[in-house]
């Protein structure tokens, strides 16, 4: 005889709707909604607000201060044309002179009238030949082995192979900066009469991979050495032979030193904690994550101390504002304090001393009281609804957050590595997915180096020909001065 099916009380009927309710809003704004988290607080107390059937409640004392400033009134002048700035000066410049209609013979020139228009060509392509002149030595000559006199030829980057430095990385900037899919490349090649198989640029791409690997691999090594580190992971649909007609899960690990401004991408088949344990095995410092379990173990080690996420915990507050406006709003207007401390800091440049001892003097306090309302707030609502999540995560992972105020080199947040993280989301909307779980890996390589390239203002297609130009001979010990914080456009080869 089966168990009768029990009957739901009111109040479990009541959460279960409210659960419900708060799961469609998510799945409508995850659909439909905007996907921005700004948050505009309520209007202060002293401005009107429109009620319904309530009454308004009497306005607190507002502490007030009298400020002063001096402000450099303007000269007045008459209301000035709309101008443009100048062309850039370094811009080649085709002159065209047009002579007026008429005689101008018996004219006396007084000027020119310059109008100056932006104009633009497709890329070229263009062939480079290597002319290299034959000798043969004279009969009887020993004194080499071959009797013909020829030059050595250049090392190129694809031994044997028709592209130049200059078009392999015009190839992977257009992939993995512009977003531009390997057969739209090929579109672009064919509307200049030249035919670049899809399978050729992919071939390209591969052994760029192989040249860049080196390079790559001092770049992890100097990443392993950072005593303040952000991680964060992004999945990346990949083709696998094994499962015909499916695409692989796999994931990019990305680590980043903010300090050093150094990125890196590593790619694994997997989410589980083994990619992180073994790129951090011997990882001693600050570890900057979300709640993901798959940290646990690196943070359980002696010498790591693990940094929370504001933007993360700040995300569950903002999710809870259509379920319970009040506390959620309460929230996120504290953290807007603690924000505006960091931008304050940005914008006045400070130092990480001048950072920590106005963290000290203003962040602290808020804090503190952010931790007392979380304690007196979590018993008096749900644990499974939208706010009890989100008071539930903070209080969890409040040790994590509050370490920040700990070190001037800390950040508020894990938003620069999800910065970095970006172009890979841009890149998979537009190639869906990578071939091979291979040619993730030759993702992960590009992504870093040219990622770590915009952190240091270097302009990627120059710095990725150069290196293509120079690894090939470029000695084994000496490769980390070609690393982005390291190069410049004054080491390349002319």
């Amino acid at each position: 005889m089966t168990e009768t099916a029990r009957t739901l009380t009111y109040d479990e009927l009541l959460f279960e709707y409210h659960r419900v309710s708060e799961e469609l809003a998510q799945l409508k704004r995850l659909i439909f909604g905007q996907k921005r988290e700004r948050f505009v607080p309520l209007a202060n107390e002293q401005q009107l607000a429109i009620g319904l059937n309530e009454e308004a409640p009497a306005a607190a004392p507002v502490a007030t201060a009298t400020i002063t400033y001096t402000r450099h009134q303007k000269k007045s002048s008459s209301a000035k044309l709309p101008s443009r700035n100048p062309l850039p000066a370094h811009l080649r410049r085709e002159e065209i002179v047009i002579a007026p209609a008429e005689d101008v013979s018996t004219l006396k020139k007084i000027g020119d009238e310059i109008t100056e228009e932006l104009e633009y060509q497709p890329g070229e392509l263009y062939v480079k030949r290597y002319v290299r002149p034959k000798y043969v030595r004279p009969e009887g000559d020993d004194s080499a082995g071959s009797p013909v006199v020829v030059a050595t030829l250049p090392t190129r980057p694809i031994e044997k192979g028709i592209a130049g430095p200059g078009l392999l990385a015009h190839v992977l900037i257009s992939k993995f900066v512009d977003h531009l899919p390997l057969y739209r490349q090929q579109q672009q090649f064919r509307r200049q009469h030249v035919r670049l198989p899809e399978s050729t640029l992919g071939g390209w791409v591969t052994a760029c991979g192989e040249v860049l690997l080196p390079l790559y691999e001092t770049h992890r090594a100097l990443i392993q050495q950072s005593s303040y580190l952000m991680v964060d992971e992004t999945p990346l649909p990949v083709l696998d032979r094994s499962k015909p007609g499916k695409t692989h899960l796999g994931y990019h690990w990305v680590y980043y030193d903010p300090v050093a401004k150094l990125v890196l991408f590593d790619y694994r088949p997997g989410r589980s904690r083994a990619g992180p344990n073994e790129m951090l095995k011997n990882f001693q410092g600050y570890l900057q994550c979300d709640g993901y379990t798959g940290y646990d173990d690196i943070l359980a080690r002696p010498g790591v101390m693990a940094v929370g996420c504001f933007a993360h915990a700040r995300r569950y507050f903002e999710q809870a504002q259509d379920s319970d406006r009040e506390r959620a709003a309460w929230m996120l207007v504290k953290l807007q304090a603690l924000y505006a401390l960091e931008r304050q800091a940005r914008e006045a440049q400070m130092s990480f001393d001048e950072r920590n001892a106005l963290r000290q003097q203003h962040a602290v306090p808020i804090l503190a009281e952010i931790k007392t309302w979380l304690g007196q707030n979590g018993t008096q609502v749900l644990p499974k609804s939208a706010i009890g999540k989100a008071i539930g995560y903070m209080l969890g992972q409040w040790p994590k957050l509050a370490k920040y105020t700990n070190d001037g080199r800390l950040e508020i947040d894990n938003n620069l590595i999800e910065n970095a993280i970006r172009p890979v989301a841009l890149g998979r909307k537009n190639y869906l997915f990578a071939g091979s779980h291979e040619g993730a890996k030759r993702a992960a390589i590009i992504y870093s180096l040219v990622a770590t390239a915009k952190l240091h203002n270097v302009e990627p297609f120059a710095y990725l020909k150069d290196l293509l130009t120079r690894l090939p001979d470029h000695p084994h010990h000496q490769l980390a001065e070609l690393l982005p914080q390291n190069w410049s456009a004054q080491s390349t080869k002319q």
